[in-house]
């Protein structure tokens, strides 16, 4: 496939997406593996709200991400980073596969409605029609609806809009911003207490939380950019903070909805949410804001009573100070 191909829908100068920057970034096909898996669950988080990666401990139950609950009725997709092209080769792996998901269905009690298998290349021929014989034969047999997102499929999802942060995340070349950052400011013994009952910190103290000091200078870094901005009123200003604004809420919210079903205290929410924040290339440059500021804008949404760190956030929320 040529460049002019791959970028058929893209704008023009937006660099075409190619798949072997996972073996780039991580300098090998283990990491690359990995790096594509996470970048599925990025997309079908942004295609499908609900959709959660599940981690193999110690198994998988033949599933990298799903849709739906593991009580009822659920969607499986399987990541493979088979590169450049699916062959013969890779026939076994397909096979085991979909057998360890429809097996894990049958052995916990849910039911296997599809199952679909990514893969960032596109089959030869010999293999394309050994996949079109064994798909029909198996969905005859299982009942279950098969389905292949090769690379194409998988372009297409990543140009959509809803889609375009994680383009730019994992696809786009990276150029370093020239844009001055708001200065970061220290927090005074006084600015320390005065926040000990915020309720961004009583959110945090809620998780499991110890530690705050960290929090407390992104949250006072942040209110101080943002009430600047809004007592500047200058509109691109304005429209950038409440993108930003947005960005975070959405990061968290994404999160937020993958581990409803795990310990009430979310644990590894906070952690991943801020670091999703820190590496994200969606904020607007206009904003100059730098991690500090990013991650204390999620403090804000907390502090707004839009969010939280525990399953029944909404009720420390409302909690009297």
């Amino acid at each position: 496939m040529t460049a002019t191909t791959a970028a058929t829908s893209l704008a023009s100068g937006e660099p075409p997406i190619n798949f072997a920057a996972h073996q780039l970034r991580t300098g090998n096909i283990a990491g690359a593996r990995d790096d594509f898996e996470q970048m599925l669950a990025m997309l079908l988080a942004a295609v499908y709200p609900g959709a959660r990666a599940i981690t193999a401990n110690p198994g998988d139950w033949g599933i990298d991400i799903l849709l739906g609950e593991l009580s009822g009725l659920v969607v499986v997709w399987q990541s493979k980073y088979f590169w450049p092209t699916v062959t013969k080769s890779h026939h076994g792996q397909i096979r085991e596969s979909f057998d360890s998901a429809v097996a894990a269905a049958a052995r916990n009690g849910y039911r296997l409605s599809q199952w679909i298998l990514c893969v960032p290349a596109s089959m030869d021929a010999p293999t394309a029609q050994w996949w079109d014989n064994w798909r029909a034969r198996r969905q005859r047999e299982t009942g279950v609806a098969i389905e292949l997102w090769h690379e194409n499929v998988l372009r297409n999802l990543l140009v959509k809009p809803d889609c375009a942060h994680v383009r730019r995340h994992f696809y786009d070349p990276y150029v370093p911003s020239q844009t001055q950052r708001v200065p970061l400011r220290q927090l005074s013994d006084e600015d320390v207490t005065s926040l000990d009952d915020a309720l961004f910190v009583r959110q945090l103290r809620a998780a499991g939380h110890a530690e705050f000091g960290a929090a407390k200078r992104e949250y006072f870094n942040a209110e101080l950019m943002a009430r600047e901005i809004l007592d500047k009123r200058l509109p691109e200003e304005v429209a950038a903070l409440h993108e930003a604004d947005g960005v975070v809420h959405g990061i968290w919210e994404a999160r937020f909805n993958a581990l409803l079903n795990t310990d009430p205290r979310l644990p590894g929410l906070h952690a991943g949410v801020m670091t999703e924040i820190r590496e994200s290339g969606a904020f607007p440059e206009r904003l100059r804001a730098g991690p500090v500021h990013r991650c204390g804008l999620m403090h804000r949404v907390v502090e707004d009573r839009r969010a939280g760190w525990v399953r029944h956030w909404r009720e420390v929320a409302s909690e009297p100070r």
